[in-house]
């Protein structure tokens, strides 16, 4: 599964963060909607399309927060260089 987006809502704290990421697996893509940092609870979405997801997350987004998009995490993770 590919990490696509990662959005947050700004502010720190387990009762006032919340993140939203696009992930896709295959054909399949993925939206997570997280409320309380990652220890919090999460929903989950699942679409057969981009637009599909896409949609969702400009629903989520509805509202007084002010998002950020923070780079996604690439495939296997982050790698320290060899030395």
């Amino acid at each position: 599964m590919e990490q696509r987006k990662h959005l947050w809502n700004g502010k720190w704290g387990r009762l006032a963060r919340r993140d939203i990421f696009l992930r896709v697996d295959a054909d399949r893509w993925h939206v997570e909607q997280r409320a309380g940092g990652a220890e919090g609870i999460s929903k989950f979405y699942e679409y057969g399309s981009a637009d599909e997801a896409e949609e969702t997350i400009r629903a989520l987004l509805d509202g007084p927060d002010t998002w950020r998009e923070l780079s996604p995490r690439p495939p296997g993770g982050w790698a320290l260089p060899n030395s």
